[in-house]
């Protein structure tokens, strides 16, 4: 029992750490061919922002705004893999520690938005999903 409640303790300190370093990790998405390119922190915060004059046309903002919204997106997206790919081995261990497989019966296959579609069962976010929002996009379920 005491080597079991040990093995927890160090994931629950493996888990943490990479939590904190997901953080703090920067990822940049670009979109149109690098024309448009977004940096975020884990924490899905958008730290920089760089536009190739090309693309900023006072007749044509909608497009601007897109290619902003798919680089952001790009970015996340970025953040999201190497979230997976860190708490990939942290998420077995906990797996094997608990008896299961892993996969959905997994507890941590919601976290940073992995696992269950929204995070939760039957699509709902759950408490540890990370969503972000773009002022002014005013499509469903985008940030309105």
């Amino acid at each position: 029992m005491s080597q079991l409640l040990q093995q927890a303790q160090r994931m629950q300190e493996q888990l943490l750490s990479a939590q904190q370093d997901l953080t703090e990790a920067e990822a940049t998405g670009s979109a149109g061919g690098g024309l448009v390119r977004a940096t975020v922190t884990g924490a899905g915060e958008l730290t920089e922002l760089q536009l190739d004059p090309s693309v900023v046309d006072p007749e044509d903002v909608e497009t601007l705004a897109d290619l902003i919204i798919a680089a952001v997106r790009d970015a996340h997206a970025e953040i999201q893999r190497r979230a997976n790919e860190q708490l990939g081995s942290i998420n077995d261990d906990v797996a094997g520690l608990l008896g299961g497989a892993g996969g959905a019966g997994n507890p941590l296959a919601g976290l940073f938005g992995g696992g269950a579609p929204g995070g939760a069962p039957g699509g709902a976010p759950g408490p540890d999903t990370v969503r972000g929002e773009i002022e002014g996009d005013d499509r469903p379920g985008q940030g309105n």
